[in-house]
């Protein structure tokens, strides 16, 4: 199995990183022989959507050489995406959504006859039989029931954004809180057992060292 790490977060030392670790951790220890794809987007040149953009609804065979450059960069990302089994995201929230890094890297993968394609019932996302888990960090408390939560437009925007491409099976672990300092040490600590905990499951293997299955292996999905 491979494993593609997206980590989206400007800032070296930042929660969402530390929570990528975790679970990439787990995952060499439990997986030693897995591939694991590091995609880095504060250390990534995404190109802005221009005029160019318009090459992927031509045929590829036909693209010029300055087209192709311009597409180099998407067709790079696609292709990281498409091959792994697992799809791990690092995401903080800014401003209520997701980060300018994390955004172009959308931008820059839902593609036409790549990722999505149109027929006669309309879009169709491209990729199937892959897991995705989304590792959030966040100032405050936005779960169901909290008077953030109608302001919360970056887990539906991801659902929605990664579901287009036909990725639906999406798992969340939100560290919340982290600009309470009276929260946010154990909003992060459980936020870090989720994550480690998630990890064994993805892995397939128990914390007894046997195969789990996903019963015995709780989804949570939620802190704060």
């Amino acid at each position: 199995m491979s494993l593609l790490r997206i980590d989206s977060s400007a800032r070296s030392h930042s929660v969402s990183r530390q929570l990528t670790s975790v679970f990439v951790e787990s995952w060499k220890e439990l997986n030693p022989g897995a591939e694991v794809i590091e995609r880095d987007l504060a250390r990534t040149v995404l190109p802005h959507i221009t005029d160019d953009w318009l090459a992927t609804f031509e045929d590829p065979s036909k693209l010029t050489p300055e087209q192709q450059a311009y597409l180099s960069t998407s067709d790079e990302l696609i292709q990281e995406l498409l091959a792994a089994d697992v799809v791990l995201i690092g995401a903080p929230m800014h401003n209520f959504t997701v980060s300018w890094e994390l955004k172009a890297w959308i931008d820059q993968v839902v593609r036409v006859r790549r990722t999505i394609v149109y027929d006669a019932q309309g879009p169709r996302g491209l990729i199937k039989d892959k897991k995705v888990i989304v590792v959030t960090s966040r100032g405050g408390s936005y779960a169901p029931g909290t008077p953030r939560f109608q302001s919360d437009f970056q887990e539906p925007y991801l659902r929605r954004i990664l579901g287009f491409m036909g990725l639906t099976d999406v798992t969340f672990i939100h560290a919340e809180n982290q600009m309470r300092s009276d929260l946010a040490k154990d909003a992060k600590a459980a936020a870090l057992e989720q994550t480690g905990i998630m990890a064994r499951r993805f892995a397939g293997v128990g914390q007894q060292g046997e195969r789990a299955s996903a019963a015995e292996v709780p989804i949570l999905k939620q802190v704060g």
